[in-house]
């Protein structure tokens, strides 16, 4: 999809010369967290098909990861999309969760031109050094290139959803933005403004009304870095364009309550909002 309109300011970046930091996925968790790994669930991979795959984009190769039931399909696809600590184990076993719902599911290592994920222990790094280099143009190209890989393997291209964690949340709404055959798209506690740069000039505050696919926004109510009025002056601009949201608040929940490998995992709210996406898709016509 070329078509980069609806971001005014968006360029196409190239690939940088000294060529792609990351060439695999990591295994394991991510190390730039304090995890509690003992907590994290398992999901086998019995009755799917998955593995690490490598995404072609318009400057080369990123590597993924995928899951999808035996057999030919074709199956809804949805991409999953990252936390900030790259493609590691809670983020496959996800993927895995979405294969056993019915899904072709496929979460692509969006910052591998930027750094090597497994490699980093600081988040501040991180953010410093890879995620504010990483330009949404080329978020947005190489999210369509997955679709595609998806559609030419199993996956259904009539039948798309997105669903992100943290950061991941913020690619959900520029996606929705950007895709216009999206069926669905889920955040998950996706900032919503933040510092723009000239890679990176929109917040999804700035664009929350130009989202082409019903949306849905799951955030806690003690977030210490989004608040809830953030989310709800979100929530007004999209209905206000007559466009579909939803956003589910939970309240005595800070950030990060899906990721189970984590101290910030709060059961309950995960479980609920899991079932608020398979239901979201199956609303939408993804499932």
């Amino acid at each position: 999809m070329d078509d980069m309109t609806e971001f005014t300011g968006l360029r196409r970046y190239p690939l940088a010369r000294r060529g792609f930091m990351m060439t695999g996925l990591m295994s394991g968790f991510t190390l730039a967290t304090v995890r509690a790994e003992t907590q994290a669930i398992q999901t086998g991979s019995e009755g799917l098909v998955a593995g690490e795959v490598h995404i072609p984009t318009a400057d080369g190769k990123i590597p993924a990861y995928f899951a999808r039931p035996e057999g030919i399909g074709p199956f809804p696809t949805v991409l999953v999309i990252e936390e900030i600590f790259g493609v590691h184990e809670y983020i496959k076993d996800t993927v895995r969760r979405f294969a056993k719902a019915g899904y072709l599911a496929i979460a692509p290592e969006l910052y591998a031109r930027q750094g090597d994920l497994s490699k980093m222990t600081d988040a501040a790094q991180i953010i410093r050094e890879v995620i504010s280099k990483a330009p949404d143009a080329q978020v947005m190209s190489d999210l369509d290139a997955t679709a595609a890989w998806a559609a030419q393997n199993h996956g259904n291209p009539t039948k798309l959803a997105i669903n992100g964690f943290c950061r991941g949340g913020r690619v959900s709404w520029l996606y929705a933005a950007h895709n216009p055959n999206l069926k669905a798209a889920v955040a998950w506690y996706g900032p919503l403004g933040g510092t723009t740069s000239e890679i990176q000039p929109k917040t999804v505050l700035d664009m929350a009304d130009q989202i082409k696919a019903p949306l849905l926004g799951l955030y806690g109510g003690k977030d210490g870095g989004i608040s809830v009025d953030q989310v709800r002056a979100a929530e007004a601009k999209v209905r206000a364009a007559g466009k579909n949201v939803e956003i589910v608040i939970y309240p005595d929940v800070g950030h990060a309550f899906h990721a189970d490998y984590r101290p910030s995992y709060n059961k309950d709210a995960a479980e609920d909002g899991w079932k608020q996406t398979l239901a979201w898709f199956r609303k939408y016509g993804v499932a």
